[in-house]
């Protein structure tokens, strides 16, 4: 479906401003991957150094990441394919419930 000419300059916002958050996100989650990586390597049994819970919390904190970079990366999708957010819209494009 084509956009209506008035929506296409929010439409092209709103993609940008999707894209800098993935672009946000895809950093934080960059950096939790390395952090895990370093922690790992500075675990030693033998002197009972242990980072579990760093880890899983940076692990969990990485998920939440690419679920945040999923959802703006669907969002853009939607607005290009000419999908409205409104679920009551007539645009809509799925089920009204």
């Amino acid at each position: 479906m084509p956009s209506r000419p008035e929506n296409s300059a929010s439409e092209s916002e709103t993609i940008a401003l999707c894209e800098a958050e993935i672009a946000s996100f895809t950093t934080q989650r960059d950096d939790c991957v390395r952090r895990v990586r370093e922690l790992i390597a500075a675990e030693d049994m033998a002197k009972g150094i242990f980072h579990a819970e760093e880890i899983f919390l940076l692990q969990r904190d990485k998920l939440r990441l690419e679920v945040e970079i999923q959802f703006r990366t669907n969002k853009i999708n939607r607005i290009r394919k000419g999908y409205s957010d409104d679920a009551g819209a007539p645009d809509a494009g799925g089920f009204p419930f």
